[in-house]
């Protein structure tokens, strides 16, 4: 601070630095700027035109012959699909009553302790523990939306975890180096706009010399878009000749269940119980994630080395000072 201000003042007072003096501020502000949205028009369009092919190439597939003779496919195989859906659905409804995750015989959130759980709340749904404290499943119509917003956040929170933590563990273990191991940090060089190396490989950037509007761009484009399509329901991939047998939340199918875990609807129905969980479970972390980095201003991996090598000094009460 102290240097910048002598070398202001100095340009007052030199004679060859007397007409214009340009203010250091402003350069900051215009590298501040510029580190957001450093793409051009050009580059903005070409992401937008390279996100939209595969929404094109399915309408363009859907309104060609190809796509009708897919459909006629289809319709000749729906009939025979749809009746070993309904008896899959059957024997997954048997299944579901005789699990002990579901129906009023369910594990509860208090255990064996008396309490007067919500009347609405039986069971059919996994991971229902009787758990509303706040009433939010009172309307069914909510509390069925709420279900499918949940499980697409616990979908995604599990997903983001294994992302921000596997690179942290490859770079403290030495298998790979990436540029930047520690999930906030990626972000915040990306602010001040870093290029950062895809994968830690020299010269793959991918959107990694873009600025965060473009990234952010890609990131609606790809997330939102499939998530509202899954979201129109199961039927919007029969133009192209593909039939899902399962609902909103489980679509089945080859594009959605390739290792047919649904096979089973024994294990399918406990499966169903171990996402929510897991995905409840990666959620929380999250809250765990944001916080550490707040406080201490390192990756989860690396806190959790911390905390193991000296539990006494490297804890949440050392940390704020308690």
């Amino acid at each position: 601070m102290a240097l910048s201000l002598s070398s202001t003042c100095s340009s007052f007072y030199s004679p060859s630095r007397r007409l214009a003096p340009e203010p250091p501020r402003r350069r900051f502000a215009v590298k501040s700027s510029s580190s957001i949205c450093r793409a051009s028009w050009q580059e903005l369009a070409g992401v937008l035109v390279f996100s939209a092919i595969p929404f094109t190439a399915v309408k363009a597939i859907a309104n060609s012959s190809l796509g009708e003779s897919l459909r006629r496919r289809l319709e000749e195989k729906k009939k025979e699909a749809v009746e070993n859906a309904s008896r899959f659905k059957a024997k997954a409804r048997k299944a579901r009553a005789d699990s002990k995750w579901y129906g009023q015989d369910r594990p509860r959130w208090f255990g064996p302790i008396p309490y007067d759980y919500p009347p609405y709340l039986t069971g059919e749904l996994p991971g229902d523990y009787g758990f509303d404290i706040a009433g939010l499943g009172k309307d069914r119509l909510n509390f069925d939306k709420y279900f499918n917003f949940e499980i697409l956040h616990a979908r995604w929170a599990m997903l983001a975890a294994l992302g921000a933590l596997i690179p942290e563990v490859f770079d403290l273990t030495g298998a790979f180096h990436f540029a930047e191991p520690v999930w906030w940090k990626v972000g915040y060089s990306k602010l001040q706009g870093e290029t950062l190396d895809y994968l830690g490989i020299p010269g793959l950037h991918v959107a990694g010399s873009q600025g965060v509007i473009v990234i952010a761009i890609c990131q609606a484009l790809l997330m939102v878009g499939p998530e509202y399509a899954r979201y129109c329901g199961i039927e919007a991939l029969e133009p192209l000749g593909i039939y899902l047998p399962g609902d909103i939340n489980y679509p089945g199918g080859a594009l959605f269940d390739p290792l047919n875990l649904s096979q089973d609807p024994v294990a399918f129905e406990d499966l169903k119980v171990k996402e929510i969980k897991n995905g409840r479970l990666a959620m929380v972390a999250w809250l765990g994630f944001y916080a550490q980095a707040a406080l201490t201003g390192k990756g989860p991996v690396q806190n959790l080395v911390d905390h193991v090598s000296d539990p006494l000094h490297n804890n949440l009460l050392a940390t704020l000072h308690i």
